[in-house]
C-alpha cells in the first residue's frame, strides 16, 4: 500500500507555518516564513515545504489550512479549519498526557482545555496586544534589543523592576520612564516579561490549569517568559522543539484523519 502524505498549512498573523506528514506519524518535511497573512509568506512557505520534500502540491493526498489567515488559502487547500482545534491536536501528538495548552502568538492568547486529545473548553484574548509576541516586539523596540535576545536578557536581571501596566501604549511610557531612569535594560524586560505572565495567567484560571501544561507559539521560545509563567502558574511548562509548528502539524494529522476516510 502507497504511503499517504498530507500538508498542514498554518497562516499566522506573523508567520506562515508548514509541516508534511507522511502516514499521519512521520514528518517528512517543514518550513517557516517570518510573515503570515495578507503577504507572500503562505505560499513561500508552501513551495518551500514541497521543494524540501522533493514532492508536488498533486502528491498531497489532503491539504488542510488553518490559523488567523487561513481563509486566503481557500483556492490551495481541501479544507480550512479553526486554530483552536489544530493546536489542540498537534500538542495532543507531541504530549499525549497533555492537559493544557498556552498558546502565545503574534495577535493572540489562547488557552485550552484538552480531554483525550479533544479541546473541550478555550479562552482567548484576541481585542488587545498586550501579552501577545506583537506586545514583546514594541518593547524591544523600545529597548533597542533584538526580540530573540529578550530570554538571554532576562536571565542577567539583578534587581525586580515592576511593569505594571498590561496596555502596549501605557506599558511603553513605563519602559521609557524607567530608561530615563537609569535602569538596566536587563531588570526592565525581566519586569516585562512578569507582566505578560501575569495576564496570561488570568486568562488561564478562567478556565483552570490542569497539568500536564504545554506552552506553543513563537512567545515560547522566549526562556524568560516560560520561567514568568511557571513561577505564576506553579507548575512546569512542557515545550517542544516543534512549538512554532503546532497548529500546523494539527493540520496535517487532521488532514491524514480526512485522507484516511477518503480511501
Amino acid at each position: 500500500m502507497s504511503a499517504i502524505y498530507t500538508l498542514g498549512i498554518d497562516v499566522g498573523s506573523t508567520a506562515s507555518k508548514c509541516i508534511m506528514l507522511k502516514d499521519g506519524q512521520e514528518i517528512v518535511a517543514k518550513s517557516l516564513i517570518d510573515v503570515g497573512a495578507g503577504t507572500s509568506g503562505p505560499q513561500r512557505a508552501i513551495d518551500a515545504v514541497l521543494e524540501n520534500a522533493g514532492m508536488k502540491k498533486e502528491d498531497m493526498a489532503f491539504t488542510l489550512a488553518t490559523g488567523y489567515g487561513r481563509n486566503s488559502l481557500m483556492n490551495f487547500a481541501d479544507k480550512q479549519m479553526s486554530e483552536l482545534s489544530c493546536h489542540a491536536r498537534g500538542a495532543y501528538f507531541l504530549f499525549p498526557d497533555v492537559h493544557t495548552v498556552i498558546d502565545i502568538g503574534g495577535q493572540d492568547v489562547k488557552v485550552l482545555h484538552i480531554d483525550n486529545g479533544a479541546m473541550t473548553n478555550f479562552q482567548m484574548n484576541d481585542k488587545c496586544a498586550a501579552g501577545t509576541g506583537r506586545f514583546l516586539d514594541v518593547m524591544a523596540g523600545v529597548l533597542e534589543v533584538k526580540v530573540q535576545d529578550l530570554g538571554h536578557l532576562d536571565s542577567l536581571s539583578k534587581k525586580r523592576v515592576e511593569i505594571s501596566s498590561t496596555c502596549t501604549v501605557f506599558a511603553e511610557s513605563e519602559v521609557i520612564s524607567q530608561l530615563s531612569m537609569g535602569t538596566d535594560k536587563c531588570d526592565i524586560i525581566a519586569g516585562i516579561h512578569r507582566s505578560v505572565a501575569h495576564r496570561v495567567t488570568g486568562l488561564a484560571h478562567r478556565i483552570g490549569v490542569v497539568p500536564a501544561l504545554v506552552m506553543t507559539g513563537g512567545v515560547a521560545q522566549n526562556e524568560g517568559v516560560v520561567k514568568a509563567l511557571q513561577n505564576e502558574l506553579g507548575c512546569e511548562i512542557h515545550r517542544s522543539p516543534l512549538t512554532q509548528y503546532n497548529g500546523a502539524l494539527g493540520a496535517a494529522l487532521y488532514a491524514y484523519q480526512a485522507a484516511s476516510r477518503r480511501a
